[in-house]
């Protein structure tokens, strides 16, 4: 039996579903492993490794399969997923405080499972699966207790508290509800706010309607919409960590999209700190704000004529 059949073998008797027992996820298990042709099983080893790079280079590389580039997608959400749920992978094991979308994610077996597959072909084999199975139920447990844990607690103005996953663009969206909006936008409401792993995490449809902004198009939103009724100012918030300042492209974007929204609009581009604003500094678009989060207090203005308030010019 090759390595691709005996690695479908044990995806099977490991009680992973029949979609995931298919060349793509026996490739996938043979790379978390590093087994290759020549391997045993007793040589597995515990791989922290990117899709792309890692992955699918090493099922190139190794067993001659040449995945075109946007089967990505499909390895993670048809593979990776459900490795993951089935307590066969951990997702991001050496750093779990990544965002959801980060670059740097990455998949690796998990410790019980490493231990099981490296009896593959012995008399151990068959217990080994049993004793996993058995245990698998309180490991999901405590990935959700770990993974909970690391979720970034906000409290809405309502006394309702929501939950955002773990990174550092998270961390900037709540820094802008609880330190920006107490300072610049005293009694305003938090509109929409969306997360890297749930895109419309909070969103109030009532009011965004009633302004005027489409509610079927989340994905056209900036991260944070925070409205000041007092002033009729609605606040357009990027939270940029590794891009998506406010730039000329995205303001003509937002201005078509809220076309029929006729309060005045406030773009405000929001950085973790002054190491992160100067990487966009030249992508900035005039007329629009920016706030610090390590330095709460202040804005900067890139106006010129006037200070924080909605822009005038037509793009």
């Amino acid at each position: 039996m090759n390595k691709i059949k005996e690695a479908q073998t044990i995806l099977k008797e490991l009680g992973l579903p029949k979609t995931q027992q298919n060349e793509m996820s026996a490739l996938t298990l043979l790379a978390l492993c590093g087994i290759k042709n020549t391997n045993s099983w007793k040589d597995a080893q515990r791989l922290s490794l990117k899709v792309t790079k890692g992955i699918m280079a090493f099922m190139s590389k190794h067993y001659k399969r040449h995945y075109a580039p946007n089967t990505r997608e499909t390895v993670r959400r048809q593979v990776l997923h459900q490795f993951v749920q089935a307590r066969l992978a951990d997702y991001n094991p050496d750093n779990p405080q990544l965002p959801v979308n980060s670059p740097n994610a990455h998949y690796a077996l998990s410790k019980p499972a490493l231990q099981v597959i490296r009896t593959f072909g012995t008399k151990k084999w068959q217990s080994s699966v049993a004793n996993l199975k058995s245990e698998v139920g309180e490991l999901k447990k405590r990935y959700i207790k770990d993974r909970d844990l690391a979720m970034i607690p906000l409290k809405l103005s309502d006394g309702t508290t929501i939950h955002l996953s773990p990174g550092k663009h998270n961390q900037v969206q709540v820094a802008i509800v609880n330190q920006f909006a107490s300072r610049f936008a005293k009694g305003s409401m938090l509109l929409y706010l969306g997360d890297t792993a749930k895109k419309d995490l909070h969103m109030d449809a009532k009011i965004l309607k009633k302004l005027g902004i489409p509610i079927d198009q989340h994905s056209k939103l900036p991260d944070v919409v925070i409205y000041d009724s007092n002033r009729n100012w609605l606040f357009l918030i990027e939270a940029v960590t590794s891009h998506g300042p406010i730039t000329p492209k995205r303001i003509f974007e937002l201005e078509d999209f809220l076309v029929n929204c006729k309060v005045g609009k406030v773009y405000i581009s929001a950085f973790p700190d002054f190491a992160e604003f100067k990487r966009h500094t030249s992508n900035l678009a005039w007329e629009t704000e920016v706030w610090i989060m390590e330095h709460p207090d202040h804005m900067i203005h890139f106006n010129g004529d006037k200070f924080i308030g909605p822009r005038e010019t037509k793009v």
